[in-house]
């Protein structure tokens, strides 16, 4: 495929990936064709779903066109005609409703519709909330009187126009002579197209003013309805400005629901983004003359498997592909690549200039950090709905049975993270997965009672391993039952020590070690590695079992180091209890002073005895030559946190002497230490 890439021209255009059977699996479009798509035949695209997708890819097509503009529409519409699965699309988006205007009749009316785009219809939205649209619609007829396309008298009136297009100009006449009124004429919501009291020319003005209203543009028609009944008042018809006053009223109902988030009359939409695994929720906050005129969420079929910026693109060219209703600035979260082009193309759609930018101060900044936040709270929503998080678990157990050859799936996984500085407080983290999900009160935590001079992570490993797999913790019902799948953190050295440490223990427990770099998986029944597909739900549980014993392991870790920072070296001085460290505290006033006095003045203080005071003072300075040959073996070295670089902080659980669990301040769940030999815990 390198050798045909070379042969593709260097102009600009669009570049579509196939399978075997010739389905298209992505499409792109490019200002070089050439040097495009030679990034993605020598992996030098560092986007994760380009390996995936060259694995899937066994040829390829593409369109040259004159213009880079040209190719982003062209890819536009081959998305729409294609729907390739490696490009963003929306879940569901054929559920999505609009509000539209049938503008090729000679009475347009409003509907509430699901349908494609037709030619001559102008559609508003979409919307994500069908009774927000049907709302909208009522609203609408209540401020200007217009027909709906589902009135029976509408459809009469339509279908003896097109019976007789060459007498259209004498319909209303006809109308006003044998029509039969509708309901909605009566109550004020329909404007008499059907008993023939209004001509197509003053119709066709409730309609712009309709088109006004529904694009978010408020003030003008505003300014036109209180002229009308100003004029109205002056001319006594007091009915009139009645009428025209409710409608006013109805807008300045709107205007209460709808808060203003920007000082000025802008044009804005803002869109936020929240990525999950697949999949990402997507928020659209439309603000026309600085309200907040109508919120869309949507659900899209990619998440942390495409890039931040792949996703907003994707985004921004399916959904405004599909709705009319252009702002003059669009606000996305990150910088496009291909966002000048993106600007032209709504540019030339709008007919005004229309820029895409990253806010970074203000009230659009602020707005982009709603809008993300209520695309969390949405995809939320939708997970729980559809069960999507159960799915995803059930999938990746299957796929963790497969690529690790287990005789089942692993409804319980067991993973351990050494952390430690240098050999210093050295502890191990065990978490605890039972059916794909954090059981936290099975977590458990162990002080490493090796004597280590520096970071040993194979002799951690298997002294932890030894304690945790002891016959008599196996046989201890808070420690659970007998793991389906154990997991190392650290790859192939931390695999040969469990395999070494569970050999002396006579016990068969399938096992992995996960490497950090590539995240791949060593096993203990092939040389080369496992590698789970980017990407997959399999991948994703492992890493996320991995990220949560990182987090256990280097919250103990902090918590130990932070108490021995704490601890008084007086602690450690025989014959010093608390009076006397009192006794010192007063006369010394800090532990500075009483470092830097002679042995002759600690013995001066009020009940402190010679023997005492010597042993204070020896303590004292073997404590800081102590300290002195640690700074100079520490000049030139950074601080390695080993494995236990963990993501994320978090109290640590609470040890518990008497084997009780303890509550984990960092998640509110239980997580202990099963008794005194587990943690040699003097606290």
């Amino acid at each position: 495929m390198a050798e045909q890439v070379a042969l593709v021209p260097t102009d600009p255009g669009c570049y579509l990936w196939k399978d075997a059977a010739g389905n298209v699996l992505y499409v792109g479009k490019a200002k070089n064709l050439r040097s495009r798509m030679r990034q993605y035949v020598q992996l030098t695209d560092e986007r994760p779903m380009v390996p995936r997708l060259m694995a899937a890819t066994a040829s390829f097509d593409y369109v040259v066109v004159g213009s880079e503009h040209e190719a982003l529409v062209l890819e536009i519409n081959l998305i729409h005609q294609y729907r390739p699965p490696f490009n963003v699309d929306l879940k569901d988006d054929k559920s999505y409703p609009y509000i539209a205007i049938t503008k090729d009749d000679v009475y347009p009316a409003l509907k509430y519709t699901r349908e494609r785009h037709r030619p001559g219809t102008r559609y508003f939205g979409p919307y994500t909330d069908a009774r927000a649209a049907r709302a909208t619609i009522d609203v609408v007829r209540k401020i200007v009187p217009m027909c709906l396309a589902t009135c029976a008298e509408w459809k009469r009136v339509r279908r003896q126009i097109e019976a007789h297009p060459e007498q259209r100009d004498v319909v209303a006449l006809a109308q006003a002579e044998s029509g039969r009124p509708c309901f909605d004429y009566h109550v004020g919501r329909g404007p008499g197209v059907c008993a023939g009291c209004i001509s197509p020319e003053e119709y066709a003005a409730n309609v712009a003013q309709v088109e006004h209203f529904l694009a978010g543009h408020r003030g003008q028609f505003v300014a036109q309805l209180k002229e009308e009944m100003a004029e109205a008042a002056a001319n006594l018809d007091f009915e009139r400005a009645a009428r025209v006053k409710r409608r006013l009223q109805v807008i300045d109902g709107l205007d209460d629901k709808q808060r203003v988030v920007l000082s000025s009359a802008q044009d804005v939409d803002v869109v936020g983004f929240w990525r999950e695994e697949t999949i990402a929720g997507a928020c659209v906050f439309v603000v026309r003359e600085g309200r907040v005129s109508r919120t869309c969420e949507f659900v899209l079929d990619k998440g942390l498997d495409v890039g931040p910026e792949e996703l907003a693109s994707g985004f921004v060219k399916r959904y405004y592909d599909q709705t009319s209703d252009l702002p003059l600035e669009v606000c996305v979260p990150v910088a496009l690549t291909d966002a000048d082009t993106l600007a032209g193309w709504l540019t030339a759609r709008r007919g005004r200039n229309v820029s895409i930018r990253v806010p970074q101060r203000g009230q659009k900044a602020h707005l982009a950090e709603m809008a993300t936040n209520n695309a969390r709270h949405y995809l939320a929503r939708y997970e729980l709905r559809t069960g999507y998080e159960d799915k995803r678990t059930n999938e990746a157990l299957l796929q963790l049975e497969s690529a690790l050859a287990l005789d089942t799936p692993p409804m319980r996984i067991e993973c351990f993270d050494i952390s430690t500085i240098h050999g210093k407080h050295t502890v191990a983290s065990m978490v605890v997965f039972t059916a794909g999900k954090p059981d936290k009160g099975q977590y458990r935590r162990f002080k490493i009672r090796a004597e280590l001079d520096e970071a040993n992570d194979f002799v951690s490993m298997s002294e932890v391993l030894a304690r945790r797999y002891a016959p008599e913790r196996m046989a201890d019902e808070r420690f659970g039952a007998k793991p389906d799948l154990l997991i190392l953190d650290g790859g192939k050295p931390q695999l040969t020590a469990a395999i070494e440490q569970l050999g002396e223990l006579g016990l068969d427990i399938p096992m992995a070690g996960l490497a950090k770099s590539d995240e791949e998986l060593f096993v203990p029944w092939d040389e080369m590695p496992v590698v789970l597909p980017s990407g997959s739900a399999s991948l994703y549980l492992v890493k996320r079992v991995r990220d949560e014993a990182h987090r256990f392991a280097i919250t103990f870790h902090r918590e130990l180091r932070g108490k021995a920072m704490t601890v008084s070296i007086l602690d450690e001085v025989p014959g010093v209890g608390e009076k006397r460290k009192r006794a010192l505290r007063r006369a010394f006033g800090s532990m500075k002073r009483l470092r830097e006095a002679a042995e002759e003045q600690i013995a001066a203080v009020p009940g402190i005895p010679a023997e005492v005071a010597h042993e204070v003072y020896a303590t004292l300075r073997a404590w800081d030559e102590e300290r002195d040959d640690g700074r100079e073996r520490a000049l030139g070295e950074g601080e390695s946190a080993g494995n236990g670089a963990a993501a994320g902080d978090g109290a640590a659980a609470a040890d518990a002497g008497d084997g009780a669990a303890a509550a984990d301040a960092g998640d509110g769940a239980a997580a202990a230490d099963a008794g005194a030999d587990l943690a040699d815990s003097d606290e």
